[in-house]
Parts: structure tokens; sequence; C-alpha cells
């Protein structure tokens, strides 16, 4: 029903359309993506892709330019880790943070830089070959103004107007305009304070100045970094501690490329943090003479000399009429009340790095998303498909989304969201066009190989950890596998991946760190043993097995840190240093018997030898053996296994000279698979 309605409003638009770009003209396209940053070009592969009507709508000149001016330093932090000693395009991904997905292998972000942290310049240059090279439809220019919502034919779209009044309308709106508007508190004497969007960047502008610094984000600390040779001290004031990325694996959190302040501060060099709420200070200029407070105006950038220097005080300190005071005494600071007050010294400059919020300005009330419940409000609320709550139609990609993620996993920056919009493709696919999530047909004797691979190299779940995850829907004697699907609409799976579920269940892999609160880099920070290997802290695969899907009242009601609900079973794979999951009894092994007890089936794997001995001994064979060699599919069609294993020990010597023959019906998951099937073999269990 959803392909024929969007049809129909295709077709309506259509012909409400003159096709020109002129003043006050009308065009009209299925999909409008707002926004040419990276979430919104990779919306545009993946629709370019499958062919779809869309264009994509950005105000300025050229792809990505926020990063034309953010982060003001210009280092990036997202790691560009080139050399993994892997050819593994896939595993690789794990570990490049910039590159957008596509079916181009060279097209990648190293092409431009090859530094761990890149100069922010270099991405909107790697945007641009990336809209280059696929010939990505945008329409530069197009600064959207207004957007409201109308009704055809019984169906939402939207209607986007720019400042030359062209309309652009809309089966389905795409909003990927990221966060720009930087994030203010309202208190007195903020119009004392400088932004952080516009501050200079030339550490000699700020010799011998003591600063304060509200914010300590990743912007705040990057700020005080850039100065902390000149500045006479630096504080860093805000509500909360500062929370440190490798503590919290939460990638928006304090970085340690921006943390050498955590140094001068912990050794007393001068420089320190300071926690307070926002809403109750005061920022006051109080002449040498203790003279008038007065309004904001150009301060000398040269010399601090004469210049009226700013004071933090607590609104409760100063007169009632509070916006009305005139003067400000010693008894309105805090340092009159408490003689050790941290904060008692005067500073040159106040800075406000507070971060950036979603622009609602733009859309009237017939379009406007609400605010997100979490983020400070700064955030769309949004379905856990990502759709607008309360606007039908309506999509949010990448930062902007993050508040189905925020402060869990990576869908705020590039190498989360890439995959996120992935999955919000395969959403649209399957409501408008009837195309279901794509699914891998695998024999039940194959799963567990399949699954090996996964864990040790997919990207999606690595880095959207808890949020991401592969579905398994068990038919019986095979399974259908999809990949990435979001664990949130777990409830929806149906509706939205067009994958009806059967009475066998489904199984769902989630990558997660552990729940246990332990000192990061302390002893018996990490458990190896895989008897316990419900107790890893570190990132590890973790399988749930359900009869029946969960449904919204079980995902409200999931213990508090879970993904998932509770399951009929579930396995963690024990963490490893390395993040290969491929060894025999710490991995396979336990996964295997797993698999077996939620399956009530025999998953051990054979050599064509030994299904040959056991299809003569044996009314049954095993599983593998009936669906592997009796269909002429045996493990002997692969040169690498042999080989591994005659070095493993697992065969001997004498059959080196046997070399498996051109059987072209191996199946196409053994080239995959590698040696993940050879290390569940285990003749003794």
């Amino acid at each position: 029903m959803s392909v024929i309605l969007l049809c129909v409003l295709s077709l309506v638009l259509a012909g409400s359309g003159s096709g020109l770009h002129g003043r006050n003209a009308s065009v009209s396209h299925e999909y409008c993506v707002l926004g040419a940053g990276p979430a919104g070009l990779q919306m545009g592969y993946f629709l370019s892709r499958s062919q779809r009507d869309y264009i994509i709508l950005e105000r300025n000149a050229g792809p990505g330019s926020f990063f034309q001016i953010y982060p003001r330093h210009r280092k990036l932090i997202s790691i560009n880790k080139i050399y993994t000693g892997r050819r593994n395009k896939e595993f690789n991904l794990r570990h490049d943070w910039n590159s957008l997905l596509s079916d181009r292998p060279t097209l990648l972000f190293q092409r431009i830089s090859r530094e761990l942290y890149p100069n922010a310049d270099d991405f909107p240059r790697y945007l641009s070959t990336f809209v280059k090279e696929l010939g990505l439809k945008v329409k530069y220019g197009a600064d959207i103004g207004r957007i409201k919502a109308s009704d055809f034919n019984g169906n939402q779209g939207y209607i986007l107007t720019d400042q030359n009044g062209v309309s652009y309308q809309c089966s389905v709106l795409l909003v990927s305009t990221g966060l720009w508007v930087p994030q203010q508190v309202d208190f007195l004497g903020s119009d004392l304070v400088e932004g952080y969007e516009s501050i200079p960047t030339d550490p000699e502008e700020f010799k011998d100045q003591a600063v304060l610094i509200l914010g300590k984000g990743n912007s705040a600390f990057e700020t005080a970094q850039s100065i902390l040779g000149r500045a006479s001290r630096i504080h860093l004031y805000s509500p909360s501690p500062v929370r440190l990325a490798w503590q919290t694996h939460y990638v928006g959190d304090l970085r340690a490329v921006n943390n050498e302040l955590l140094d001068t501060y912990q050794l007393k060099s001068l420089d320190g943090l300071v926690e307070g709420r926002l809403e109750d200070i005061a920022i006051v200029r109080r002449e040498k003479d203790g003279g008038k407070r007065r309004t904001a105006k150009k301060r000398s950038q040269t010399s601090t000399e004469g210049k009226e220097q700013l004071y933090l005080t607590l609104t409760e300190l100063l007169d009632q009429n509070g916006n009305n005071i005139s003067k400000v005494t010693g008894q309105n600071l805090p340092g009159f009340h408490t003689d050790n007050f941290s904060l008692r010294q005067p500073y040159d400059r106040v800075i406000r790095c507070l971060g950036f919020r979603f622009n609602f300005s733009v859309f009237d009330g017939s379009a406007r998303p609400p605010q997100s419940s979490g983020a400070r409000g700064r955030l769309p609320g949004i379905t856990a498909w990502y759709e607008g709550r309360g606007t039908p139609n309506m999509f949010v990609l990448g930062t902007a989304a993050h508040s189905r993620d925020y402060r869990m996993s990576a869908g705020g920056f590039v190498h989360g969201f890439r995959y996120t919009v992935r999955a919000v493709h395969k959403i649209l696919e399957q409501r408008y066009h009837n195309i279901g999530w794509p699914a891998t047909k695998l024999p039940i004797s194959q799963l567990q190989s399949w699954i090996l691979r996964r864990v040790n190299e997919a990207s999606g779940p690595y880095q959207m950890f808890g949020v991401l995850g592969d579905i398994i829907l068990l038919r019986g004697s095979y399974c259908e596998y999809l990949e990435e699907f979001p664990l949130q609409a777990l409830p929806q799976l149906s509706t939205l991946s067009g994958r009806p579920l059967t009475d066998h269940g489904l199984l769902v892999l989630v990558m997660q760190y552990g729940l246990n609160r332990t000192d990061t880099l302390g002893p018996g920070r990490a458990e190896s043993e895989w008897t316990k290997a419900w107790r890893s802290n570190f990132l590890h695969p973790v399988l749930y097995y359900y009869n029946t899907l969960p449904t919204e009242k079980d995902m409200r009601q999931r213990p508090v840190g879970w993904p998932l609900p509770r399951p009929e079973a579930v396995h963690h794979m024990v963490e490893d240093f390395l993040t290969e999951w491929d060894q025999p009894i710490s991995h396979s092994q336990p996964l295997r018997r797993f698999l077996e007890h939620c399956l009530q089936t025999d998953l051990r794997a054979f050599y064509a030898e030994s299904c040959f001995l056991l299809s003569l001994t044996s009314r049954t064979p095993p599983l593998f053996c009936r669906q592997g060699y009796l269909r002429k599919q045996g493990i002997m069609g692969n040169s690498h296994l042999w080989q591994h294993a005659r070095e493993a020990g697992l065969m001997a010597d004498h059959h080196g000279h046997i070399t498996p023959g051109d059987d072209t019906s191996v199946s196409e998951y053994l080239k995959h698979a590698d040696a993940a099937v050879v290390s569940t073999m285990n003749f003794d269990l």
C-alpha cells in the first residue's frame, strides 16, 4: 500500500511542478535530502544506486561546509588509521572513521590524507571528490528558509522554500543538516562572553591573559590546548566533571588528543577544572577602581593593560533586580563571602564552548519535529527507525539523529552514522518500494561460520555497538541473515524489513561493552577466561535467542544498560585483546554449543572423509554432512582450508598431494569463512 501511495503522491507533485528553478518556480522529487554534509551525501549515494528520484539541497557553495569552519583549530579527532596489517576492506573500516560507504574500493579518505588526525580542510575536499566521482545530484546555493507539511491525497509530503522563492515538493524528506547553531545558556552577563564560533585562533591573541572557558567538551579543551602556551591561566567551568572517552567508550567525550590541560591541572601549573551550574552564575565587569558594571564593548586584543576585567559571581549575590544592577562591589563577589573561592581572581576573557544544537527554526508548526527528551533538548525527537515523531515521511539522518544513541554509541559521528543511514535506506526501500531488507539464506550448518566471519570483520555492528545488530531469522533447516538492523526497532522487525518471523524464533548478534564498572587501566580490567565471558568489560560479541519477537513493552522494561530485553538464552563471546574471535577453545567451541542448544541440532563440521564414513555407518549422518558432503558441497573445495588444516595438525601430511578440484558447487560463503570453519572441528567431542 505504501508503494502505491508514494507513486500517487509523486505523480501529484510532478503535475504541480514546472521543472524550472527560476524565482517562484516549483519542482518536485520523490526524495529531498536537506544538507550536503556527510550524512546527506551518504544517503544520496544509496538513493542514486537504487535509481530513485532525489535531490540534495545545500545552502552553501560546496559539501561539508561545517568543516570549513569547525573545529576552529583545524585538527579532526576522527581516527584515520591506514595501516592495520589487513587487506580486508570491511575490517579496515573499523579503523577508518572518515570514509563514506560506496562500491568504489578506492574512494576512501586516505586518498586525501594519511594523517592519523587529519586537518579539517581535508574533509570537504574528500566530500567533493565523493560527489564528483559518484555523480550525486546536489543543488548548491539553495538556502531553505521554510519547511511545511502538505497533504497530498491523504499522504503527508513536504514543501521546502528557498531564498529565491523556489518550492521543492517532496514525498519523503530526509533531514541531514547536522548541528550548527551554537548552544547558549542565558545568564546575567552572557553578553560579555565570546563564542567558540568567533574567537580568534591565533594563540598570540591570548598572550599573558587569564581565560575562563565555559564547557568541558572537546571544543572547550581544543580551545584551551591551542592557547596553553600563551595564556597565564585557563579555567574550565561547567556543571559536570570531565568525562574521558577512553573511560566511557563514548567518542563524543574528551579525547586524549585534546587533553593536555589535564596535565597542567593535576601537576599544578595554574590551570584547572571547576563544577557549577551555568544558570546560577553571572559574568560582571569591574574597573580596577571598583567602578560600574558596563555593557559589552569591543576589547583590545593586543594588551590587557587598563582593560576592565571580568569576574564570575553568583546571581544570588547580586541585587534582586538582576539586570538593573548598576554597580558591582566586593560584596557582590563570592570571594568576599568565601575567601578561598576557586574562581575569585578576575579574567581577561570568558569563552563559551558548549557545543551546538539542531536548527528547528526552518520548520513551521506542521512540520516541526519535537525536541528530544535527552541531550538537553538539542536534538529532534525521532523513532527507533529514525522517522521524526509526529512527522510521518520525514526522516532525520546523521549527527541530528544522535538522540537515539546519545552518549551510548557513535551515531553522532561519521564512522557511526554512515551505517545508520544505510539502515534507513533499507527501511525506505521496504516501505515505499516493497523491496525487503537484504538477507542471506544459509543452511543451519553454515550459520556458525557466518557468525564468526561477521564478528571478526563487520564494521557496522563494531562501530554502532549496542545500536545496530545482525538478525538471524530461524527457518528450520535454514536461516535468513539480516545485517545491521536498528535494535530498538526490533518489535517492528517484520514491518520494517518485510521479513516475517516463524515459530522457530530468532537470534540477535550485538557488539557491546560490559556493564561492570572497572578501572579502565587498572589490574583486572579484562576477562580472559571463556567460562566467565559474561564478565567481559571490553567490546565483545553477544548473542540473544528469542522464541518470539520482543514487544514494545519488553523493550521499555529491559534491564538498565541492556540493548535488548531478557532473552530465552544469551551467549557472551569472551573479550579478546586482539579483537579476533577465532580461537577454537575460547570462541568457536562455546559458540557452537550455544547454537546447538538453541537449535537442538548437531552443528559439528566434518571433512569429506569423515562424512563419507558416517554416511556408510549411520542412518542419519550429521547435519553438516547432509547439507554439505551429500550435496557435493564439502570443505575439500577450498585449498586454503587444506593448507591450514595441515599446518594446524588436523590432517596428516600424506594429504598434501591432494588438490581440490574445480567443483563450482562449493558454497560462496566458504570463500569468506576461511579458517573459521576449520577452527570449529574437534573430533573428540
